[in-house]
């Protein structure tokens, strides 16, 4: 068992973001399990992208990766990861099974990625002005989890 990542307070509430983003990707496969209507699951998965993840991936972009540059391999790789997820949940591919297929493995992978890698190195990197700033500017936002439609039950 990997042992827990020790977050600077700065960063936690995007963490937290994070977790929810899990969540989905879990959500995901259990509707998918449970053999539930993909048109179901896409509106539920646009619905969150809407409330949550895209303003969480532009809160990272704007305020986080710059702590290393844009020219960084793992800022890089996260900017292209965003990219696709987005364009991901907001296609109107008429595959919509292979489509949250899709987006269920690629943020979970993303996620792990930014949480066991790139976080790390930026919260070794920023200097306490950089994380001070993180922290006034990202604090806990409300997570919406008003969906009625709870398939993944």
């Amino acid at each position: 068992m990997e042992k827990p990542i020790k977050r600077h307070k700065a960063l936690q509430p995007l963490s937290r973001d994070h977790h929810h983003g899990l969540l989905l990707s879990w959500k995901i496969r259990q509707g998918i399990k449970k053999g539930i209507d993909a048109t179901r699951m896409m509106a539920y998965a646009r619905w969150f992208w809407d409330t949550q993840l895209k303003q969480h991936f532009e809160a990272e972009e704007k305020h986080i990766f710059p702590i290393l540059s844009d020219t960084n391999t793992m800022v890089k790789k996260a900017i292209s990861d965003h990219r696709r997820i987005a364009r991901l949940l907001t296609s109107t591919d008429e595959d919509k099974k292979r489509a949250l297929s899709l987006i269920e493995e690629e943020l979970d992978n993303h996620i792990r990625f930014e949480e066991r890698e790139l976080f790390n190195v930026i919260q070794e990197t920023a200097t306490a002005k950089q994380l001070q700033l993180i922290e006034q500017i990202h604090s806990d936002g409300s997570h919406q989890s008003e969906w009625e439609d709870e398939f993944w039950k």
